[in-house]
């Protein structure tokens, strides 16, 4: 008979080799994912090949086999459960004068001493006692014996002195059972499984310390990314806008395309290009158009991946990055948001030890030692170039910055026609109209616009994209979304209609002012409770003083508005007169358009703070002087326009009232009310 000792020697080695077994199924996992990650890319660089599920197949045979695995573990504890319940039947609980009484009466006729308990067995037959004897030597139940006609009874331990006494007058046999000891799987399991635990636990942080490029000990592993000319995609025909930019880096192409015919002109071409502009104008997608037309490996990383947790690890990743970019060159590796790492260093000796710091030594010193005969060209992208460490910006190593400005109105209409490209767009679309009406915004605002209009055509059941779409992508991009669950009071709603309708008509009255495209009093974005749009005719780059006092007045024109109609000013123009308030002060302070400092700036230093203003570098009495020129330009102008609105106040009323009914007047038919009703 197998006992429970000897159950549990056999039943240990097999939870040694299942566990052996799981450890070597994430081996071989782990190594199938790399596997099908090495297969996925030699994919994506050879499209021709055809495509292998093998190793597919493998791992979900693999991912069965553990789901066999565990099913194997449940039922072993299963039987563990099953083979260790085979023991005597339970015994019954009674109290201490009841188990008394049952000696008394012959029910019992063996007491076990066991522990802190009594365990009295009662027999039927007539060999009870010998029979009894074997149960409890052995622990346990013979095969033989009929275990119904054994009965159990247990209770717990009380100093009783007379105890012993009756159990010796009922002729009782009575004896101390040995303490049990520990099975020896439970002895393996005390003192081995935790040291197991504790080993799988440290092999699975080390994968995941030192596994791949993304692990925190992996010092000198690059998470680049290298893209082949045929998966970046981009060519310059698909950039517009940045027609002087594209200029510039065509010659790179050219270098990296054709070598020979500098380097027999004795011309070196440039180590490093640096790609300055403002956010979404297209840095980024220039420097693929550049990998996509050379041909050429593109190593592409942002500023960020150089810096880890340890110090050292930018610099041995900037080691790496160039080691690589060596062997295969010729090629381009673009650095995106450089400013990351190459921000002006410090003069405080407590930095000499930063990590950043580091990486930007490690980087100047590998552009400096970089030669140009290689074909390694180096492109940098950042909108933040004034921070950028001088020995980075010098000759030799980033030798040109190309400027990536947002686009003036053929460049935007350019833009226009790339993203719309494949577009249902209606007979009324003019892309020339939506370019005029969205002065100042970036490429990637009039993707958006676009994606926006083909949204809201789908939103409206339309089967094309209409100008109207256009128009409310374009108004959301810059006045926000439209809050109609937003409700006005009626005497809000005509407040706002006065307030709307006097900076439109003040628009009107002012010489060299932009155009109304549109009025509305409908809520939109955060705090706007109306909107009044002005769609210049073309891009300006030069203001006069004239032009930027008008602007001033079309500011002041709401609150000088609601003074007219309603005798007192609300809240609703502190965004109006905040503006007016900082063009005044730039006038004075900047552009010398003051009558004391007619030629004259009034700079301030920058703190390099965001949000913290830097000290002036003027006198107390230039700053008292600012304060109240400033006062006193905007008094006047808001004077001027309040004289203005009273003389017209006809037109002021007839478009309020207009605006009431409809909530949103089109920049033609105000124009024509305005035309009607108003004496300039």
């Amino acid at each position: 008979m197998i006992t429970h000792k000897d159950y549990t020697i056999v039943l240990f080695p097999f939870y040694i080799c299942m566990m052996i077994f799981w450890i070597m199924s994430e081996e071989k996992n782990e190594i199938l994912e790399s596997n099908a990650k090495d297969h996925k890319k030699t994919q994506k660089e050879q499209p021709g090949l055809q495509n292998d599920n093998k190793s597919s197949n493998t791992r979900k045979k693999f991912t069965f086999s553990i789901w066999y695995f565990i099913i194997a573990i449940i039922l072993i504890i299963i039987l563990n459960n099953v083979m260790l319940s085979h023991t005597l039947n339970e015994a019954i609980s009674v109290d201490y004068s009841t188990f008394k009484s049952l000696i008394s009466d012959g029910k019992i006729v063996q007491v076990a001493f066991d522990g802190d308990q009594y365990i009295g067995y009662g027999m039927t037959k007539a060999d009870a006692v010998s029979t009894l004897r074997s149960i409890a030597s052995e622990r346990r139940i013979p095969a033989s014996i009929d275990t119904s006609a054994i009965t159990a009874y247990q209770t717990y331990m009380i100093d009783d002195p007379s105890f012993v006494p009756l159990l010796d007058e009922m002729n009782v046999e009575y004896y101390a059972t040995e303490p049990a000891e520990p099975s020896v799987f439970s002895y393996l399991l005390s003192m081995i499984l935790p040291v197991i635990i504790f080993m799988v636990i440290y092999w699975w942080m080390s994968r995941k310390l030192t596994g791949g490029a993304q692990g925190v000990m992996s010092f000198s592993q690059n998470s680049k990314k290298l893209v082949a000319e045929e998966n970046t995609g981009v060519r310059f025909s698909d950039v517009a806008g940045e027609d002087e930019a594209k200029a510039e880096l065509v010659e790179v192409v050219d270098f990296l395309k054709n070598p020979e015919k500098y380097t027999q002109m004795g011309a070196k071409i440039p180590k490093g290009v640096l790609l300055v502009g403002p956010p979404g104008t297209g840095k980024t997608l220039l420097a693929k158009a550049v990998a996509g037309e050379a041909g050429v490996p593109f190593f592409r990383m942002s500023g960020a991946d150089f810096v880890e947790m340890f110090v050292g690890v930018g610099a041995a990743r900037v080691r790496d990055l160039f080691r690589q970019a060596r062997e295969k060159s010729p090629c381009i590796i673009f650095i995106d948001e450089i400013d990351a790492i190459g921000r002006k260093r410090s003069d405080a000796a407590v930095g000499g030890n930063d990590e950043r710091e580091q990486t930007l030594n490690q980087l100047l010193v590998e552009m400096d030692g970089f030669d140009s005969r290689t074909g390694v060209i180096i492109l940098g992208a950042t909108n933040r170039a004034e921070v950028l460490d001088p020995a980075l910006l010098r000759p030799g190593r980033f030798d040109r910055q190309v400027l990536v400005d947002k686009p003036d109105l053929d460049g935007r209409e350019a833009i226009l026609k790339i993203h719309t490209k494949g577009m249902k767009l209606g007979e009324d679309v003019d892309l020339r109209k939506i370019a005029q009406a969205s002065a100042g915004l970036a490429g990637a605002d009039l993707a958006n616009i676009a994606n926006e209009a083909a949204l809201q055509a789908v939103r409206n059941g339309r089967e094309s994209i209409s100008q109207a779409d256009f128009e409310e992508a374009i108004e959301k991009s810059i006045a926000g979304l439209e809050r109609k669950s937003r409700v006005l009071s009626e005497a809000e709603r005509k407040r706002v209609a006065y307030h709307e309708t006097g900076h439109a008509l003040t628009a009107y009255l002012t010489p060299g002012s932009s155009p109304v495209s549109k009025i509305s009093i409908i809520p939109r974005g955060f705090g706007a409770l109306g909107y009044t749009l002005q769609y210049p005719t073309e891009d300006r780059f030069l203001l006069s003083e004239n032009e930027l006092l008008g602007s001033v007045d079309v500011m002041l024109g709401g609150r000088a508005a609601e003074e007219v109609i309603f005798g007192d000013i609300s809240t609703g123009a502190s965004n109006d007169i905040s503006r007016a308030s900082d063009t005044v002060r730039q006038m004075i302070t900047e552009y010398g358009m003051s009558e004391k400092y007619r030629n004259m700036t009034l700079p301030k230093t920058q703190s390099g703070i965001e949000g913290v203003n830097g000290g002036r570098e003027y006198s107390e009495a230039a700053q008292e002087y600012i304060d109240s020129e400033t006062e006193r330009i905007l008094s006047e102008r808001y004077s001027k326009v309040v004289e203005n609105l009273r003389k017209n106040r006809d037109a002021l009323e007839t478009i309020a009232t207009r605006l009431l009914e409809k909530e949103v007047i089109e920049g033609d038919e105000f124009a024509a009310l305005a035309e009607k009703h108003t004496v300039k």
